[in-house]
């Protein structure tokens, strides 16, 4: 079948692009199938500090395009859409995946899922507005930009707290807001927190809009009991209210936790055979570009194993 694909990637990001760039290496007919209805959280970072060779950090957009560029070079074909079913197919004593987009269909033998996380948005003006000048997600990407600044942090759970935390080392006070009169986090966390010098708390209030002219200057805030409305002077706003992975059009097909994460192994193998995740759309302890790429690579590999067993061309 000249139009049967040895893997696709579903998935732009960097843990797409890196399985990309060792699927074509290795010399397997390689497609990766690109949404832009789903940017990548890479895509929308402003400045990203921590990934290696880039000491003086780098924009999201132009990190994802070297990955790109350097994918291309190797052979790695490239299709736009966002996948909407996947299902089995057999033709002429061959089986293979059938992969679905909006307009398209693709045959592939194994395909490597990338697609990642969304974070959940506070959907309230002003948010989409200055996501990536002022609005993050990820204190761990973004922290270091807001050094001696006054910031919002919007979230009561474990991660909230525990990026709070971290944004104290280098923030000058956060003022976090919860929409109830106390943290949902784990005890210990919460201690860490209340006690810390450089926390402000606004209970029982949301934020409802999100101010600024080039960046981020301010929040609006309601209580939810009172309905008062007041204005909290800050230069960026963190937003840790959770995070969904694109999987849904795999329900059915593979195994899913029960917040839909994919249940991997090591190997980045799925419950189901010649299907493969890396990145963030599978459960992970640190959800960064640096793992996401090495995560890439495990699955490529594991994808070439896969095709040679199935040609009967694995090394024995």
């Amino acid at each position: 079948m000249d139009n049967l694909y040895d893997v696709i990637i579903i998935g732009g990001g960097p843990s797409g692009l890196t399985s990309g760039i060792y699927t074509s290496r290795a010399r397997l007919k390689s497609l990766l199938i690109e949404s832009l209805e789903i940017p990548g959280q890479a895509v929308i970072a402003d400045n990203i500090e921590n990934y290696p060779g880039f000491p003086e950090g780098i924009n999201g957009f132009a990190l994802v395009e070297k990955f790109k560029k350097q994918a291309k070079t190797f052979g790695l074909d490239f299709a736009t859409g966002t996948v909407e079913k996947i299902n089995t197919v057999k033709q002429n004593d061959i089986s293979f995946w059938q992969i679905k987009t909006e307009d398209k269909t693709f045959n592939s033998l194994s395909i490597i899922v990338a697609t990642g996380a969304s974070h959940t948005k506070l959907n309230v003006p002003g948010e989409e507005k200055f996501t990536g000048k002022g609005v993050s997600y990820c204190a761990t990407c973004d922290g270091a930009l807001f050094r001696d600044k006054d910031i919002v942090l919007v979230g009561g759970g474990d991660a909230a707290v525990e990026e709070a935390l971290f944004l104290t080392k280098f923030c000058r006070k956060i003022t976090l807001i919860h929409r109830r009169d106390s943290l949902r986090a784990t005890k210990i966390l919460q201690e860490r927190i209340l006690s810390n010098k450089k926390m402000e708390f606004i209970w029982d209030s949301r934020v409802i809009e999100i101010m600024g002219e080039q960046k981020v200057k301010s929040v609006k805030v309601k209580n939810i009991k009172t309905n008062e409305e007041k204005m909290v002077t800050c230069e960026g706003v963190f937003i840790f209210i959770g995070q969904s992975p694109n999987t849904g059009f795999l329900k059915g097909i593979v195994e899913l936790d029960e917040t839909g994460y994919i249940v991997a192994d090591e190997n980045m193998k799925s419950s189901r055979e010649g299907i493969f995740a890396c990145g963030d759309c599978r459960r992970k302890l640190l959800p960064q570009i640096v793992t996401a790429c090495g995560d890439g690579a495990t699955a490529a590999v594991s994808a070439r194993k896969c095709i040679e067993k199935l040609k009967g061309t694995e090394y024995k």
